[in-house]
């Protein structure tokens, strides 16, 4: 397995998760400027990470798709959840951090490709980050009384850690959202999580 990668992006969530799993694979950096490259393009048309590429050549987009494969294809690491309503809790949250909250992010990083003038991007950022409070409260709030978002380990969390390095790093306020910040500081102590991050360089 070829994870293509963005350091710091939301592929570090699938990083994770293979160093999680245990099992060889591939760790190659794109750099941005590669992004929109033909041959990075052939990997992924859309330009973005991650990018999930097995040996017979089959590759697999979006980071919703490879955690899903990557909690069937290693059902032992148990990643995905027990039992049907297992595997949805663990959708469930996994979809609300990349539907609703991800793409919040989009005008906090580049509010120039939504709207002109430095006011309005500035304002369009503000709304942004505040919406972002609303969200990780939601998320601290699930926490509470876990260590995990479903109760136990899943490819769910390290979208949640990549996420909340994101905010951050962004201003966004998460003061008094004491699970979210038990939550981060016990990631940081995970030896996947440090393995995925050294050879990301971050």
């Amino acid at each position: 397995m070829k994870l293509y990668y963005l350091p710091g992006a939301c592929s570090l969530a699938d990083h994770i998760v293979l160093e999680w799993i245990g099992q060889p694979y591939e760790a190659h950096r794109v750099a941005r400027e590669e992004l929109g490259s033909p041959e990075y393009l052939r990997i992924n048309p859309s330009g973005v990470v991650p990018a999930l590429q097995e040996a017979d050549g089959w590759v697999l987009t979006e980071n919703a798709a490879i955690l899903n494969y990557l909690a069937d294809k290693f059902p032992l690491a148990g990643l995905g959840g027990e039992g049907a309503r297992g595997r949805a809790e663990v959708n469930r949250w996994l979809a609300y951090l990349n539907s609703d909250l991800h793409p919040t992010f989009k005008p906090v990083f580049r509010p120039e490709r939504y709207i002109d003038g430095e006011h309005a991007q500035e304002n369009l950022r503000s709304k942004a980050v505040d919406r972002l409070r609303i969200y990780y409260q939601r998320l601290d709030a699930q926490l509470h009384g876990r260590d995990w978002l479903t109760g136990t380990r899943s490819f769910a969390d390290p979208y949640l850690f990549v996420v909340l390095r994101w905010a951050m790093g962004k201003g966004v306020d998460l003061s008094g959202l004491d699970n979210l910040t038990r939550f981060h500081a016990r990631m940081q102590d995970d030896a996947g999580v440090k393995a995925a991050m050294q050879q990301e360089g971050l």
